[in-house]
């Protein structure tokens, strides 16, 4: 019996496809437009060890994951998402980078992707520092490599911040917000004068009124504001009057040096400035009310029918005014029967008649008669409506206007023993009308 013929075939082995993605990376942009730039290099060179382990499989897949132009501190970077995204979804078996610190220089980032990587069975190659973190001693290897280049990105970190503080000293500007004032011009601060124009404005007229608030309150009715047009608050107001660049100065950690750029206000500006705002608030809040327009000035006269002055004292840091005959000054109180009178009493009782005189049913019917004879169209309730308004707002109004309006109203102020007389100004009140229509028709129109 004849057995039957056997063949023996060799056997084949059969060699698993490994995909390769090739990740490259370039911190600058310097160079990216070049023909052959450094992503390219990184690019050849990795293509180049994915085909000498073509025996082992290795085939680089088609998609390029390139970052240009971005730090290895951050991952949000736009091809390392897609790297990121693609391993996900099981696309990649091993990533081949030039260098480790391409695809990142933190270690705690570098541990989220060997993370990443490690859940997805995902092999980590550097062509020029062999290893495999598939084994223990590439993992030691890779943790060594990585606090080494966490350690150059602080270094030169360092160096950085020791450049800025160098280039500080020596007055020039490293960037930043740039100042109302001021505008950027290749890396230099040049004055703009239209903002400088404001700058100038604000220290002024701090120094004049010697209140923040005020200031505040002055800049929002010339609708003067910030860059980006919002209204200057008190905080915003501080910032600028604290801001040494001002006066030509460029500032790093507390400390000033003189500046490359020009100042836009005087040394003696900035000095009267800081004085007032090394005073105590109420002190401040004193030297503004006496340096205000006092309300009554001129209009004011004594039972002896003398002109009283506005007048002041100071006790500590308390201010007291009052209103005062030159007899009273010069021989004392017994030449006057009233004697001091408190400013702000007397002042208060004048503002008190005036709102009556403003309610008050036929002096409204007296100021409609005398406007009509200008324009007919008028009719009393609204010259009852201008006036009421003219109430609410009383007291929102700038000293200056307070006093302004009492001017124009007001003729006369007699002083007696046991009260006071008013005599309104002819044709005041027509006056003050007009005012308060052409405002009203202002606002409409806005």
């Amino acid at each position: 019996m004849r057995r039957a013929a056997t063949s023996h075939h060799p056997t084949t082995k059969i060699t698993p496809k490994v995909r390769c993605a090739i990740y490259t990376r370039k911190s600058s942009e310097e160079g990216l437009d070049m023909e052959f730039n450094s992503l390219d290099a990184q690019r050849e060179a990795c293509a180049a060890y994915i085909l000498s382990q073509k025996p082992e499989g290795w085939v680089a897949v088609a998609d390029r994951y390139d970052d240009g132009g971005i730090s290895g501190g951050t991952l949000e970077r736009p091809a390392l998402k897609r790297l990121i995204a693609d391993i996900e979804f099981g696309k990649v078996d091993v990533v081949v980078v030039y260098k480790i610190d391409r695809l990142s220089r933190s270690l705690m980032d570098f541990a989220k992707l060997v993370e990443v990587f490690e859940r997805r069975g995902v092999t980590f190659v550097s062509v020029t520092q062999s290893f495999n973190t598939t084994t223990s001693m590439g993992r030691l290897t890779l943790n060594i490599l990585l606090s080494f280049a966490q350690f150059e990105r602080e270094v030169i970190g360092e160096r950085i911040r020791d450049k800025v503080a160098a280039s500080r000293r020596k007055g020039m500007w490293m960037g930043g917000y740039v100042p109302l004032g001021y505008r950027v011009e290749n890396r230099k601060l040049l004055v703009n004068e239209e903002e400088a124009a404001s700058v100038r404005l604000i220290f002024e007229r701090f120094v004049k009124l010697g209140s923040i608030k005020l200031l505040m309150r002055e800049l929002q009715a010339a609708n003067i504001r910030s860059r980006r047009g919002y209204m200057l608050d008190k905080g915003a107001l501080y910032k600028l009057l604290n801001n040494r660049v001002y006066i030509g100065e460029a500032v790093h950690k507390g400390e000033a040096y003189p500046g490359e750029h020009e100042a836009i206000i005087s040394a003696d500006l900035w000095q009267r400035a800081h004085a007032i705002m090394g005073e105590s608030p109420r002190m401040r809040a004193n030297q503004t009310r006496l340096s205000g327009p006092s309300l009554l000035r001129g209009l004011i006269f004594s039972p002896n029918g003398d002109a009283m002055s506005p007048s002041h004292t100071r006790k500590g840091d308390r201010l007291y005014r009052y209103y005062v005959t030159q007899s009273v000054l010069k021989r004392g109180p017994g030449t006057c029967p009233v004697g001091r009178i408190p400013a702000a009493e007397i002042e208060t009782a004048v503002i008190e008649q005036l709102r009556g005189f403003l309610r008050a049913p036929e002096l409204i019917v007296r100021t409609w008669m005398t406007a009509i004879r200008h324009d007919d169209r008028i009719t009393e309730a609204e010259v009852r409506d201008a006036f009421e308004r003219l109430d609410p707002m009383w007291d929102e109004l700038f000293p200056a206007e307070q006093a302004r309006i009492v001017q124009l109203l007001v003729e006369r102020v007699d002083v007696k023993v046991d009260g006071i007389a008013i005599r309104l100004r002819s044709g005041g009140l027509t006056k003050l009308l007009g005012e308060l229509q052409t405002f009203t028709d202002r606002k409409d129109a806005a």
